[in-house]
Parts: structure tokens; C-alpha cells; sequence
């Protein structure tokens, strides 16, 4: 396992959001120039309804677990990073924040009607394993929305590469836990990009996946629901559908 490859184990990963949890979120506001807090609300407002119970898995410091809860939801909070937490609980006393882990829920199967994880899933062990837990606690019917980075294409790619690959690393070289800053591009340009991931929620049991890029093609937002559990998940087809946006399918 290695930083510079971008796979770590489930126990160096916890160690390095557990180093990184007081720079967390300021690192996330200058490294998407805020916008990160608009992909969130995004995120939310696609799945979630005044009155479901949500689980936002990975949930890291919270963000995305709060705006959950600001559009009515009942949120259950989880991410296996005892330092994250610390941080989530601090922004909210109602949501019910759990220390566990993604690859093996602590929750009954069908318990919750809309799930959601901002970039989260690129830090998976196993992340078929990881999904495929996501539909086993949602009901039939249930809906999840998973923001991730992702690697932009066309006229934005050369910025990217400079900000993601070079800018990014220097910064973490005098910030708390700076490995993690070798790691974080290093696990993006490893990770399925859009469609591929598609096909893999489509495989883990997911229908209807659809996706929008975001950010100038720097984030994916993927949407799926939970068919009736008349078949196993292998058997479950589903199609892969883009989202085109306001221009060349790309939002800010």
C-alpha cells in the first residue's frame, strides 16, 4: 500500500483523515474555491425529502450530513475517523453521528430511504463491497447521490493536473498529515471515472444511474435508486445515463 499510488488500508486511511480532521475543512474550501458547499446541496437536493431517514456515509466533519438535515431529513452520520466525527458533532447535536464502517453498516437492511457520500467511495477498501452495502440498507425505492472527484477532459485538464498534481502536494508539505495531499491525487487518478463507476453501482444492484459533471468536469455527481428485491443484485440491469447540463452537460 502507498500514498504515491493512492491505496491505502482501511487502518492507514483512518490514521490519515484522523491527522488531517483540523485542516479538513479549510483544505476543502481553498482546494474547490467554495463551491464544494454548492455540490453538496446539489447532492442533497436530488435524494433527500423532508422526513426520510438519510444515512450519509463517510461523512467525514459533516457538511454534507448538516445540509442533509437542513432540507428535513433525519440523518444518520457515519465514518470510521474518531477525529472526523469530533469535528461533525460539533456542527450539529441532532443528527446521530456512528463511528463505523462503510464496508459493513451497522444498520438493518432497508432501514433508510436516501443515502448519500461526498467523497467517500474513492477511499474504499473494496468498493464494489462499499456500494453494494449502500443498497442493502436502503428500502426499495430508496435513492443514493455520490459526489467524487474526477478528472476533467479537454481545455481544463492541463489546469488541473497543475493544481491537483503539483500545487496540491506543496500545500500539504506544511499542513498536518501532508501525506495525505500525495495521496488525495494520486487516489483520483487510480479511481473508475464516471462511466465505469456507473457501471459498477449498475452492478452492485443500483438502477437508473445517471450522472452530471460539475466544477468544470472536476466532480461527479452519480444518482441511483433501489429497484423492488425480486432479483440479486448481479441480475439487476441498469442503464448508465449522463446528465447533460446548461453547457456540454459541465456545472460549476
Amino acid at each position: 500500500m502507498s500514498y504515491h499510488v493512492g491505496r491505502l488500508t482501511a487502518d492507514e486511511v483512518r490514521g490519515m483523515f484522523d491527522r488531517i480532521a483540523p485542516v479538513y475543512d479549510v483544505m476543502n474550501r481553498v482546494m474547490t474555491a467554495g463551491l464544494d458547499r454548492r455540490w453538496r446541496r446539489l447532492a442533497v437536493r436530488e435524494v433527500v425529502w423532508p422526513g426520510d431517514r438519510v444515512l450519509d456515509a463517510c461523512c467525514g466533519t459533516g457538511d454534507l450530513a448538516v445540509e442533509a438535515e437542513r432540507r428535513g431529513g433525519r440523518v444518520v452520520g457515519l465514518d470510521f475517523s474518531s477525529r472526523m466525527l469530533a469535528r461533525a458533532r460539533s456542527k450539529s447535536g441532532t443528527i446521530e453521528w456512528v463511528q463505523g464502517d462503510a464496508l459493513a453498516l451497522p444498520f438493518e437492511a432497508g432501514e433508510f430511504d436516501a443515502a448519500t457520500v461526498g467523497f467517500g467511495v474513492r477511499n474504499l477498501e473494496d468498493l464494489e463491497a462499499g456500494l453494494r452495502e449502500l443498497v442493502r440498507v436502503l428500502r426499495s425505492g430508496g435513492k443514493v447521490a455520490v459526489l467524487e472527484i474526477t478528472r476533467p477532459r479537454g481545455i481544463l485538464r492541463p489546469f488541473f493536473r497543475l493544481w491537483f498534481d503539483v500545487l496540491v502536494p506543496l500545500a500539504g508539505k506544511v499542513l498536518p498529515g501532508g501525506k495525505a495531499y500525495t495521496y488525495l491525487p494520486a487516489s483520483v487518478r487510480r479511481f473508475p471515472g464516471p462511466d465505469d463507476l456507473s457501471a459498477l453501482m449498475a452492478r452492485a444492484g443500483f438502477q437508473d444511474v445517471r450522472y452530471r459533471l460539475l466544477g468544470g468536469g472536476t466532480v461527479a455527481l452519480h444518482v441511483a435508486t433501489v429497484g423492488a428485491r425480486l432479483a440479486s443484485p448481479g441480475a439487476t440491469q441498469a442503464s448508465a445515463l449522463r446528465i447533460e447540463g446548461n453547457i456540454g452537460g459541465v456545472e460549476a
